[in-house]
């Protein structure tokens, strides 16, 4: 019992430990609450919404219940004009949010680091290439291109994740090569190569847990911009029909003229939904800046 008290943390208490969250700042664990809420919600969605998000709804008299105001006929935030209840497909937009946000957060992050810690390492040749690649998503204009690929493609929220897997590693390859660069050079890495240890192991033991903090800034940055990305497009049509996400609700919105109406029980909700996690992200992300250069607070 002894020995199994004293063994060393898993790889998944590493990693955990490596992320280093910036609990100290107030305004990333502000961050970090509202992520932990919205995912809450997108895990037990099906339990707090009381309608699926694309039924028709109809009042006890069978009439159609279309642009009832919120606590009209017991709808929290109101219907929409095809009688669709507004609360659930708050609640079922931020699952479809959540899942895009996470994936291209993922993809991005994952792409950027392995390019940078392959480019910063080994440089040479291996540099050349892969930061002209990143030369190459650099001039590509992001949101154009988002668009031409749904415009190309068959309508669906991955397009977004497809797009930011292609493109937006770039910034975060950058930043950690430069960082590799540096602690390439570091005394522990030099005794691991002298002791024998391959390439593969120092990069993954002594060189990528210091940079994690790094991956999960840029993909903190990430989950904003998706869901960004896919409420623009949703709102310009080129977004997932058969899919409720918060940018569908916008772009039904305006074409039904809610604005018109006065409905801003129906499109400010979801414009709420995108700020907050767009702003968490950004306080996630200015957490991170205080935690991993605490000079550029000085």
């Amino acid at each position: 019992m002894h020995d199994l008290a004293i063994q060393k943390p898993g790889l998944v208490g590493r990693l955990f430990r490596s992320l280093k969250l910036p609990l100290s700042d107030p305004f990333a664990v502000f961050g970090l609450a509202v992520y932990a809420t919205f995912l809450l919600t997108a895990i037990f969605a099906d339990a707090i919404a009381p309608y699926d998000p694309t039924e028709i709804l109809y009042t006890p008299e069978y009439e159609l219940a279309s642009d009832l105001r919120p606590g009209e006929q017991g709808f929290i935030l109101g219907t929409t004009s095809l009688g669709r209840d507004i609360f659930s497909q708050i609640v079922y937009g931020t699952r479809s949010a959540l899942i895009i946000g996470i994936t291209a957060a993922f993809m991005v992050a994952l792409i950027g680091s392995v390019v940078g810690l392959v480019s910063g390492y080994f440089g040479g040749w291996v540099d050349a290439v892969l930061m002209r690649l990143a030369d190459i998503a650099f001039g590509i204009p992001f949101l154009p291109f988002v668009i031409v690929l749904a415009a190309f493609l068959e309508p669906s929220i991955w397009n977004v994740v497809l797009a930011m897997a292609l493109v937006l590693w770039r910034d975060t390859g950058r930043v950690i090569r430069s960082q590799v660069l540096t602690l390439r050079s570091r005394g522990y890495v030099d005794a691991a190569r002298v002791c024998g240890s391959s390439d593969l192991k120092i990069i993954l033991r002594h060189i990528a847990p210091n940079i994690l903090p790094l991956s999960f800034l840029y993909g903190s940055i990430a989950i904003g911009w998706a869901i960004l990305t896919e409420a623009s497009i949703s709102f310009l049509g080129f977004g997932d029909p058969q899919s409720i996400s918060w940018g569908y609700m916008l772009q039904d919105a305006f074409a039904s003229q809610a604005l018109a109406k006065q409905a801003y029980y129906w499109f400010v909700p979801p414009g709420i939904c995108i700020i907050l996690v767009v702003s968490a992200g950004f306080f996630i992300t200015r957490g991170y800046e205080n935690l991993l250069f605490p000079k550029l607070g000085r």
